[in-house]
C-alpha cells in the first residue's frame, strides 16, 4: 500500500514543527488560551450529551486533540468531543447497556470508539478518503438538524426538573414529559433560562467573548442565590481532580461483532465532520489538506483515546474557526488548549461543583439550535424536490430510528435518487439553427425550430448503463412511432459521459431494431473516451462501423447522400443545407 511507502504519514508533525518559531509559539498559545476557554464548558455539555460523567468530555478535549493535531494534515482543526457525534455514540451503547453513565456503559462508549479509530485509521492506510463523498451534504445537513432536536429533547427533563426515564425514544420522552408535567420545577426553569438569556446577550454583544461559560456562570450564581440544592435543583457536581489515566477497553469478539455497525456510523459521522471542517478553514488560511492523512489523524486519536477514558471525537467547527480567529499558526495551539485544560482540571476540580443541571441543559439547547443550518435547509427545499425529499427522510429516521441507521437511509435515500436521475437521461429533439458553414443543432421545443420528417436528430444528455437503458429505448421507439415517413435517425451522443457494456449493447440491438422498420440509426458526436471503449469491447463493428460519426455535421451530410430526395419535393422548410432548393 502506498501509505506504508511514505514515513511522513506517520509523522506529519515533523514538516510544521521545523516553522516553529518564538512568535508562532506566542501566537499558538494565546489561541490556545482561548481554545481552553471554549471547550470547558462544551466539553461538560458534550459529555452529557453522550450520557457520560463531565469529565469524559474534557479528557476527550485533551488527549484526542493532541492526537489528532500530531498526525492530521490541518494545522488549524481543533478535534474533540462534538454535538452530533456525542448523540450517536449514546444511541449506540444505551442499546447494548443499561444506565446512562454506568461502568458497562462506559466501558461499551470506550470500546465504540476504539472501534472506531480503527475503521478510521484502515480507511486512511487504504487511501479511502473518497469515501465520504458518498454521504452527500444534503444528508449530513438533515442528520444534523435531527441530531439537535434529538438533543434539545432530552436536556427538556433538565431544564423543566421533571423526571424522565433513560433510553426512551424521541416519542416516548416527549410523551414522559407531557405526562409528568404536574412536577414541573419553575426554579429549574428559571436558571436553564437565565443561561440562554445571558449567553445569547453575551454572544449579541461580542462574538469573541465565550458565551456559554458566563452563561452558565450566571446561571449558577442564581442558583446559589436562590439556594437551589433545596429547591430541588440538581447540581452537576466536582471534577475527580485527576488526569485520565491508562486502561484498556473491555474487548469481547461477540460485543464487537454487536457494535461494529453502530462504530462504522460513528467513525463516518466523525469523519465527515473532520474533513468538511478542516477544509472550511483551509479555504481562508490557504492550506492544501490531505483528507487521507486527517482519516489517519482521527483514527489515531480516537484509538489511544479510548485507553484514556476518552469518547469518540472529531472536529469542532466552533472551536476550530475560533482558533483561526485567534491567531493560531500551527498545531501547537491545539496542544497548548489541550495543556491548558488539563491544568484546569487539576489545579481547580471543584468548578462545577455549583453548576445545576438545568444550567448545563440550557447551555446544550442553545448548541442544539446553532447545529441547525436553516440557511442552508432553506435553499435546498426552494431548489430542488429531489434534495428536500432525502433531507426530509433523514431528518425523520434520525427521529424516528437508531440513529447509526439513521445516517444509513439518508446515504441509501441520496444514492436511490442519484441512481433515479441517471435513469431517466434526457432525449431532446434538436434540429440545426442556421444554415451557416458551421451549424449547430439546438433544443427544438426551446428554439421552435422546424423538423424534417424524415431525418430527426435526437440529443441524449446523460450516462448510457443498464439503468437507464430502458428509459432512452422507451423515449427512442416513441419518437419514431410519432414521425411518419422517418428514414434516419440521427443519436447526438455528445453528452454521453459512460458507456457500460449493457449500453454497448443496447446501441446494436437498436440499430437493429431500427433497421428491420427500415429505419437507419445514426450514431454521432460520442466523446473520445466511449468511442475508445466501443472499439476496446468490438462493439463499434458491431454498431457497423459506417454509421458512427465524431460530428453531427458528418452524420447529416451521410445521411443526406442516403435518402431519397423525391419526397422533399413538396417540403417547405428547408431544415438543412442538403435539403433540396
Amino acid at each position: 500500500m502506498k501509505v506504508f511507502n511514505k514515513p511522513a504519514a506517520w509523522t506529519p508533525f515533523f514538516a510544521w514543527m521545523k516553522g516553529v518559531t518564538r512568535d508562532t509559539l506566542r501566537a499558538d498559545l494565546i489561541a490556545g488560551i482561548t481554545g481552553a476557554v471554549l471547550v470547558l464548558p462544551q466539553g461538560v455539555a458534550y459529555a452529557f450529551i453522550a450520557g457520560l460523567p463531565p469529565e469524559y468530555g474534557l479528557y476527550t478535549a485533551i488527549v484526542t486533540a493532541i492526537v489528532a493535531a500530531l498526525f492530521g494534515s490541518s494545522h488549524h482543526l481543533i478535534s474533540g468531543p462534538a454535538a452530533a457525534i456525542s448523540i450517536v455514540v449514546m444511541s449506540v451503547a444505551s442499546a447494548q447497556s443499561n444506565g446512562l453513565g454506568s461502568e458497562h456503559y462506559i466501558a461499551t462508549v470506550l470500546l465504540i470508539t476504539l472501534l472506531a479509530g480503527l475503521i478510521q485509521l484502515a480507511l486512511g492506510l487504504l487511501r479511502l478518503g473518497r469515501l465520504i463523498n458518498f454521504i452527500s451534504h444534503t444528508v449530513v445537513i438533515g442528520f444534523t438538524a435531527g441530531a439537535a432536536i434529538l438533543i434539545a429533547a432530552s436536556q427538556l427533563k433538565h431544564l423543566s426538573g421533571i423526571p424522565v426515564g433513560s433510553g426512551n425514544s424521541f416519542i416516548a420522552g416527549l410523551v414522559s414529559l407531557v405526562d409528568g408535567i404536574g412536577q414541573l420545577n419553575l426554579w429549574s426553569v428559571g436558571v436553564g433560562l437565565t443561561t440562554l438569556v445571558v449567553a445569547i446577550t453575551v454572544r449579541l454583544l461580542h462574538r469573541g467573548l465565550p458565551h456559554l461559560l458566563l452563561g452558565m456562570l450566571a446561571a449558577s450564581l442564581v442558583c446559589y442565590w436562590i439556594d437551589g440544592a433545596d429547591k430541588g435543583i440538581a447540581l452537576v457536581g466536582a471534577l475527580p481532580g485527576t488526569l485520565p489515566g491508562f486502561s484498556v477497553p473491555q474487548l469481547s469478539l461477540e460485543r464487537m461483532q454487536v457494535l461494529t455497525s453502530g462504530a462504522f456510523a460513528v467513525a463516518m459521522l466523525g469523519l465527515i465532520e473532520a474533513v468538511s471542517i478542516a477544509r472550511a478553514i483551509a479555504l481562508r488560511s490557504r492550506q492544501q489538506i490531505d483528507g487521507n492523512q486527517e482519516f489517519i489523524g482521527q483514527g489515531l486519536s480516537n484509538i489511544v483515546g479510548s485507553f484514556f477514558s476518552c469518547y469518540a471525537g472529531s472536529g469542532s467547527f466552533t472551536r476550530s474557526g475560533a482558533n483561526y480567529d485567534a491567531g493560531a499558526r500551527t498545531p501547537m495551539a491545539a496542544i497548548f488548549a489541550a495543556i491548558i485544560l488539563a491544568v484546569i482540571i487539576v489545579v481547580l476540580p471543584g468548578l462545577t461543583a455549583w453548576l445545576p443541571l438545568p444550567a448545563m441543559a440550557g447551555a446544550i439547547l442553545l448548541i442544539a439550535w446553532n447545529l441547525i443550518d436553516f440557511k442552508h435547509i432553506g435553499g435546498i427545499v426552494r431548489a430542488s424536490r429531489s434534495e428536500t425529499v432525502i433531507l426530509v427522510v433523514t431528518l425523520l429516521a434520525t427521529l424516528l430510528v437508531e440513529l447509526e441507521f439513521a445516517i444509513y437511509i439518508g446515504v441509501l435515500t441520496s444514492l436511490v435518487s442519484y441512481l433515479m436521475r441517471t435513469s431517466q437521461p434526457r432525449v431532446i429533439a434538436v434540429a440545426p439553427l442556421g444554415q451557416g458553414e458551421r451549424r449547430r443543432v439546438r433544443n427544438v421545443a426551446r428554439y421552435q425550430l422546424p423538423q424534417c420528417p424524415r431525418l430527426r436528430i435526437a440529443r441524449l444528455d446523460g450516462s448510457l448503463y443498464y439503468g437507464s437503458i430502458n428509459h432512452v429505448q422507451t423515449t427512442l421507439r416513441q419518437l419514431v412511432a410519432e414521425s411518419d415517413g422517418l428514414s434516419h435517425l440521427i443519436v447526438n451522443g455528445k453528452g454521453v459521459n459512460f458507456i457500460d457494456l449493457a449500453g454497448m449493447e443496447f446501441l446494436c440491438q437498436e440499430s437493429d431494431y431500427m433497421a428491420q422498420r427500415g429505419i437507419t440509426l445514426v450514431i454521432s458526436s460520442l466523446k473520445g473516451t466511449v468511442r475508445d471503449e466501443l472499439e476496446q469491447c468490438g462493439y463499434s463493428d458491431r454498431i457497423d462501423r459506417p454509421h458512427l460519426f465524431e460530428t453531427t455535421e458528418e452524420a447529416i451530410t451521410f445521411c443526406a447522400d442516403k435518402m431519397d430526395r423525391s419526397p422533399c419535393e413538396d417540403c417547405s422548410h428547408r431544415v438543412y443545407r442538403e435539403c433540396p432548393c
